[in-house]
């Protein structure tokens, strides 16, 4: 047990060391959780009026932000099969960056739930009653909680043993990484489910939208940790190979393609039949009656994908600068036509004919950057602290023998020893040189006619206190010399009437013991 919580604290050590680069990136993703939970707290008390919602769209930014979020996390699976099943070693080293991002990416999608509920609070009443197995709302939750606590123990227990400086039994940890792949499957597929099975939107009562789901998924996924794992090469240690960013690089370009199947076939099903059920359709591809507040947002994310899917046909994708675009287009892309482009036009038009259009307010807006900035906030650190850890750098053994090391016995820092000579030097023999509270003094009783040869250290370039001594009322004067150094007469005393004089200098060095001079 002392282990496991000195694996903790190393752990939280670890999350706040780093350089200016770190601390930056950090201090702005808590400035934006700072924002989106000021914003929150004011949609608590005002309620969800705030936002663009109404009761004819229902369902906004947030749950387009959830919708997205669920693939991303789906995603680490293109890491873990290719590891578990083909033994493609090329992934081997960061597949661990992939099952990080599905924790992170987990937590983040039970926030967006949470902040859609508007009263999150009476969550409680939903415990005793969750109508397993008829709701798919509770499927819902019982995939992406099972999932997160999956990732949890793969990725706590092969981080830990690392620490532990010992090889991970197979049988803890193996079984659960097939179960999480089906499980990683499972979470969207329940996902789209959720939405198909609502006969009232006509628009998501499509047998295609589960496959579109996963397809999109495994195209945004990799594509983001593409770039994430370029970061991580980029400011740390850790060995990514090129190639496996081009294994990643090949999966993105068939997911991306049967992604555009897909995507085509829904729309020749939604114009060529010209049904009233298409009416949504119309609404999110050409707009209706007037009214075309989706219709940019759509083909922004149309155009994205088709230039991304062009562009990974080309050899030239296996350029980094090219993949990079590549993967920054799939990724914002699909996060419109999955979010926006999928669940807004569902609600319009209304059963009744009505057309309300929805678009975010700042506020909503607001909510969903913090919940990213949190979200990145956590990836930050899990990969800040798996690194070092995982390279041996940070173990359990090396923490025992830096703990249990013997106080070091310091000698005096350089410039206060050349002070020590220095008053030697002046025929002065009853020196004493200590340290109290982080400070080397040195003491001295001087004889007439010496002191204005010590007053040569006022030149020698440190500071220091200098307490001089009269005789006769046992008192003391402190001065205070800088490094540019005076002469004594600058302090208008007389150097006969000093019997007594002691140097103090400041240090930052950190000693135990201190020998005397």
């Amino acid at each position: 047990m002392r282990r496991f919580f000195t694996f903790l604290g190393d752990c939280c050590r670890l999350s706040c060391a780093g350089g200016w680069r770190y601390h930056l990136w950090m201090t702005l993703l808590a400035v934006g959780v700072v924002v989106g939970v000021y914003a929150y707290c004011q949609q608590l008390v005002s309620g969800l009026a705030l936002t663009g919602m109404s009761d004819q769209v229902s369902w906004g930014l947030y749950i387009a932000n959830f919708t997205y979020l669920v693939g991303l996390a789906a995603a680490a699976a293109m890491l873990v099969i290719p590891v578990y099943v083909y033994r493609n070693m090329h992934l081997d080293d960061v597949v661990i960056f992939g099952e990080l991002l599905a924790v992170a990416v987990i937590i983040m999608c039970l926030l967006f739930v949470t902040v859609d509920l508007g009263r999150p609070d009476r969550f409680l009443h939903l415990l005793w009653r969750f109508n397993f197995p008829g709701s798919m709302l509770t499927w819902d939750v019982i995939a992406l909680n099972g999932y997160l606590l999956l990732n949890l123990h793969i990725c706590g227990y092969l981080i830990y043993s690392a620490y532990c400086e010992r090889k991970p039994a197979r049988i803890l940890y193996v079984p659960l990484v097939f179960v999480a792949m089906a499980w990683a499957v499972s979470i969207h597929t329940v996902t789209a489910f959720l939405y198909v099975g609502l006969g009232g939107r006509p628009f998501w009562n499509s047998a295609i939208i589960a496959p579109r789901f996963l397809a999109s998924a495994f195209a945004a996924g990799p594509a983001f940790i593409i770039l994430t794992l370029q970061v991580v090469r980029r400011y740390t240690d850790h060995p990514v190979s090129d190639d496996a960013l081009f294994t990643l690089r090949r999966i993105v370009q068939v997911a991306m393609l049967i992604n555009m199947f897909l995507l085509a076939s829904e729309v020749f099903t939604e114009f060529y039949s010209g049904t009233q059920h298409s009416s949504s359709g119309h609404y999110l591809y050409l707009g209706l009656c007037g009214h075309h507040a989706l219709v940019p947002w759509i083909w922004t994310a149309i155009s994205m994908n088709l230039v991304a899917t062009g562009l990974l046909m080309l050899p030239a994708s296996r350029r980094l600068r090219v993949l990079n675009s590549v993967c920054l287009l799939s990724v914002v892309g699909i996060w419109i036509e999955k979010g926006m482009g999928l669940i807004v036009p569902a609600f319009i038009p209304t059963p009744l004919g009505e057309i309300a259009e929805y678009a975010p307010t700042a506020h909503e807006i607001l909510i969903c950057l913090g919940i990213w900035a949190f979200g990145l906030l956590l990836y930050t650190m899990f990969v800040r602290v798996s690194v070092p850890v995982l390279a041996g750098q940070v173990t359990y053994a090396r923490r025992r023998a830096r703990d249990d090391r013997p106080p070091a016995v310091a000698p005096f820092p350089s410039t206060f020893a050349n002070v020590a000579a220095s008053i030697a030097a002046c025929g002065i023999d009853n020196l004493e040189a200590c340290r109290y509270d982080g400070w080397y003094v040195i003491s001295v009783r001087l004889p007439h006619g010496v002191v204005s040869g010590v007053a040569r250290l006022a030149r020698s370039g440190f500071a220091f206190l200098l307490q001089a001594f009269f005789p006769g009322d046992g008192k003391h004067r402190v001065l205070e010399q800088h490094a540019a150094g005076a002469p004594w007469d600058a302090f208008g005393i007389e150097p006969q009437a000093i019997v007594g004089l002691r140097i103090v200098m400041r240090t930052r060095e950190r000693t135990h013991l201190v020998p005397r001079a």
